[in-house]
């Protein structure tokens, strides 16, 4: 199974969309407002709203949603125990395809935690 280096796929995104950005401005800022408004504190978490993102980014095969959305967790204080939870339900519905992307799920989660698995002794 190949893997993602996921800060780099982040890293190469951005990259890639800033002629875009600049290209289309108004676009890209409502995109961004329309995240900013979904995205917050409201009746659900900012952290329950980025575990549902996760789950629609895997079921949908998306890399970088992957990517994106692992980073914000860890800056929102997802346990790991959450993330597994949530794997486990995009796995019930979206059966084996789902449970590939939950497998780099797990590499991105660990590959861009802000700290370092502890060693195995």
């Amino acid at each position: 199974m190949s893997t993602f280096d996921h800060g780099a796929l982040i890293q190469g995104i951005n990259e890639g969309l800033a002629p875009f950005r600049k290209a289309q401005p108004e676009a890209m800022a409502g995109f961004g407002q329309l995240a900013r408004a979904a995205m917050g504190d409201g009746a659900l978490s900012a952290r329950h709203k980025e575990l549902m993102a996760l789950a629609i980014g895997i079921t949908q095969h998306c890399s970088g949603c992957i990517g994106f959305h692992v980073k914000a967790l860890h800056k929102l204080g997802c346990t790991r125990a959450e993330l597994e939870e949530m794997l486990a339900v995009c796995v019930y519905m979206g059966g084996g395809p789902a449970l590939m992307y939950a497998a780099e799920t797990i590499k991105a989660w660990e590959s861009l935690s802000p700290v370092p698995p502890a060693a195995a002794p």
